[in-house]
């Protein structure tokens, strides 16, 4: 038996929404999942192409093959024996959710081969397990925009928010990287209760500005006092490179979930403008930059046999 399944990068917290909220991107990573004979000689074949190929695991310690085998643990059943191609286009620590890609990627796979035994649901608080929140994976697996609150009757619960037509996504990423770790260190234990309700009423304001495409309520919402004013000093030159993007015509610029990559909200006729002004700053400092304009994917995983 054989199984692709795709699933999409992520760009998590979009300014105030730490922890919390993520939405799902055109672009993706592909895991091509096939069970080897049972008197194969290799119990595990993993071949990678694509973007930062030469990082990837080929062995058992491959967050898919861990992901896989969290699924199987939970079965009480053997992983079976397994070879697996992946396609990379989302790049490693870059704030983009490549570890979701592949937990999900890597359970999916699993339920597939096996049956469908889980639901999207089991799969999805397994996933928030697994990575320990659920703002990149549960969009990657279900697309859209999501927001995540603790729940009462069960572990999480996920509401799909409206994303107008209008917004535009623009990802700049650097050549350079900045671990999840390395960005939660720098975060304050406590914080001040002003700062607390500042969070609250701009997350609120942004749900509004995402749903109905308001220019001025984006470029106001996108502001955040948790997360933001602590990590940007990990990220050379990012005041210039928000100062360029909004000067060519975006709403604002945000860290996409621990950075270094930097996420700007445009409408369409500005996002090219925004996604080369930003390229343009970084380089002018000899900081190689991609910048892609995207769209929100609403579709999630997809699967084919």
């Amino acid at each position: 038996m054989s199984v692709t399944v795709r699933v999409p990068a992520t760009t998590a917290n979009i300014g105030p929404g730490f922890d919390c909220l993520g939405a799902a991107l055109t672009l993706y990573n592909q895991f091509t999942f096939s069970e080897l004979p049972v008197d194969s000689s290799h119990e595990l074949e993993i071949t990678v192409k694509g973007v930062d190929e030469h990082r990837v695991s080929r062995d058992a310690d491959n967050m898919v093959v861990q992901a896989m085998e969290t699924f199987y643990r939970k079965l009480n059943q053997p992983i079976p024996k397994l070879k697996i191609d992946i396609e990379m286009n989302v790049p490693l620590a870059r704030g983009l959710g490549s570890s979701a890609t592949a937990i999900v990627g890597g359970l999916v796979g699993a339920n597939e081969l096996a049956g469908q035994p889980l639901s999207r649901q089991q799969i999805a608080d397994l996933a928030t397990e697994i990575e320990g929140h659920p703002d990149n994976v549960v969009p990657a697996l279900l697309g859209g925009c999501r927001l995540s609150a603790s729940g009462i009757d069960r572990d999480w619960e996920v509401s799909e928010l409206s994303w107008h037509a209008s917004i535009i996504a623009i990802v700049a990423i650097p050549a350079f990287e900045l671990s999840t770790a390395a960005a939660r260190q720098v975060l304050p234990a406590t914080y001040s209760r002003s700062d607390v309700v500042f969070n609250m009423a701009h997350l609120g304001l942004l749900m509004q500005g995402l749903s109905t495409g308001n220019p001025d309520w984006l470029k106001a919402a996108l502001q955040d006092k948790v997360h933001q004013p602590y990590r940007k000093a990990l990220i050379p030159n990012f005041d210039s490179v928000e100062a360029a993007a909004i000067a060519a015509g975006a709403h604002g610029v945000v860290i996409s979930g621990a950075g270094p990559t930097l996420l700007a909200l445009s409408n369409l006729p500005s996002a090219q403008n925004v996604a080369q002004a930003m390229k343009q700053t970084w380089e002018s400092v000899g900081i190689e930059t991609l910048a892609i304009v995207l769209q929100l994917d609403t579709d999630g995983v997809k699967i084919s046999s």
